[in-house]
């Protein structure tokens, strides 16, 4: 009678390694042309079509690039659809409280630089920097100070807007644990 043989397979620890078996494992190449690489990053082959290219990581990169969401689209056509877009959903905004980022490295949105420009400060302004320069903008045109101005008036607005804008972008940027 033949001796009883071990599988590596029984009990606890897993004696064989768990990407070992017999079966070849199915690997999907990039799309692109003469690539050998992994196609694991989908890429659309149409806006708004379920088609999808597979393209390894760096032809995906340079797939995206050149990527348009709007192509095709006339101006208005576009304006309707970014505002519809913004209106359910944020308009594909990243959750800026799970960045790393902080300010002035391109994480800024167009309502910050704008306010940025107002308070005449550079995109790498931290907040003291931008609390510091609305403070003294608006002691300068603030309607106790100037009475009667209506451009003062203005002004004024103008500089407690943008430090409005700035400082709820600051407060989503900082993580509340």
């Amino acid at each position: 009678m033949p001796k009883a043989r071990r599988s590596n397979d029984w009990g606890f620890p897993r004696w064989r390694g768990y990407d070992e078996s017999r079966e070849a494992a199915t690997v999907r190449l990039c799309d692109r042309h003469g690539c050998e690489e992994k196609g694991d990053c989908p890429a659309p082959k149409a806006p708004n079509s379920p088609d999808r290219w597979y393209f390894c990581q760096k032809h995906a990169a340079e797939y995206n690039r050149g990527w348009d969401y709007f192509e095709g689209l006339d101006k208005a056509e576009k304006e309707a659809r970014a505002k519809s877009e913004r209106a359910e959903n944020a308009g594909y905004a990243e959750a800026q409280h799970y960045g790393w980022s902080g300010s002035g490295d391109g994480s800024r949105s167009a309502d910050e630089m704008r306010a940025l420009e107002v308070l005449e400060l550079e995109a790498d302004a931290d907040f003291a920097a931008i609390k510091k320069a609305w403070r003294v903008k608006a002691k300068a045109v603030h309607p106790d100070v100037k009475p009667g101005d209506k451009e003062a008036a203005d002004a004024f607005q103008k500089y407690q807007l943008a430090y409005e804008v700035l400082k709820a972008a600051e407060e989503r940027r900082e993580w509340k644990g």
